[in-house]
């Protein structure tokens, strides 16, 4: 058993705090004293020697559950205790409230976790919680095989969630805002598949590759850096993946026009990298057929141009 080195009570209160996590199998990592950032240097200041010999090493990937390193850890300093959420296992809902400039009766963290349980027709999950310096933490085991990653305000206003790439405050830790606490001791609730299924990422079919070997060297350019840009097109606004699909398709279509490119084939490899951002079928082969057939119309011949 490792003994506790000589440390002041602060340390012995947030080294205990660490222990706890680690008993939990929850890998942890030190964060600065009276705050939530994690200590050590920042990816721009990497040595490059010691533990990131082999390249930078993020607080999630230099978390430990390793006792030594722990008492080694805390017996140095008074620093607040992080739990690297994704490596644990955990997705951590975190509730907080509303911001001083917004307006009166906007919805706090936990009114919106609320509002959306009853939309789901679902109670919220009764789990291991603890109060947080401005809010509260809702601890949830992932499903197997999920990978869900950090979200902010994906559930609802002032709903953020950690997991993946990020991490929590432990219970024992105090900042400038308050200090953490546990609110609710029970056991850890595995997070329910609706919610799993509001918070996984969308799969998109992988960008299909465009290889042209009809048409003229300047179309043949034309074609992929214009499937390009459609396969990059993100949903929404004037930037939108449809309005994207269409200019593209406007833009190759007057090499269709001058007859230096086969129309099936710029069709084809256009409806390819229109799909792969998740468009549908039918709508990317509408939308395709409607530029081409237009600027084909009122292509200015090539003299002009």
């Amino acid at each position: 058993m490792t003994d506790i080195p000589s440390v002041s009570l602060e340390c012995v209160s947030l080294l205990a705090s660490a222990l706890t996590a680690a008993e939990r199998d929850w890998p942890v990592i030190p964060l600065h004293p009276g705050s939530k950032r994690p200590a050590g240097h920042a990816e721009r200041a990497c040595p490059g020697t010691g533990r990131c010999a082999g390249g930078h090493r993020t607080p999630e990937e230099r978390a430990t559950t390793d006792l030594d390193l722990i008492h080694a850890a805390w017996a140095q300093r008074p620093y607040n205790v992080g739990i690297a959420t994704g490596p644990a296992g955990l997705l951590v809902i975190d509730l907080d409230p509303v911001k001083a400039e917004e307006p009166k009766g906007a919805p706090d963290g936990a009114t919106s976790l609320q509002a959306l349980c009853e939309r789901a027709g679902q109670a919220i999950p009764d789990t291991y919680r603890v109060r947080t310096a401005r809010g509260e933490h809702l601890y949830f085991t992932t499903p197997v095989g999920a990978r869900l990653k950090c979200s902010a305000n994906r559930l609802g206003p002032h709903i953020d969630t950690r997991a993946w790439g990020g991490y929590v405050v432990a219970p024992g830790s105090t900042t400038p805002d308050g200090t953490y606490e546990i609110a609710h001791e029970r056991p850890v609730a595995e997070l329910p598949d609706w919610l799993a299924a509001l918070l996984r990422e969308p799969v998109r079919p992988a960008p299909v590759p465009v290889r042209v070997h009809d048409g003229t060297k300047a179309a043949r350019v034309a074609l992929e850096r214009e499937c390009t840009v459609i396969a990059a097109a993100t949903e929404g606004g004037p930037g939108g993946r449809n309005n994207t699909l269409h200019k593209s398709a406007c833009k190759v279509a007057r090499f269709v026009a001058w007859g230096d490119l086969p129309r099936h084939v710029a069709e084809e490899a256009i409806q390819g990298a229109g799909e792969s951002t998740g468009l549908p079928p039918a709508e990317c082969r509408t939308t395709i057929r409607s530029a081409m057939d237009w600027v084909i119309a009122h292509a200015t011949p090539r003299e002009a141009a």
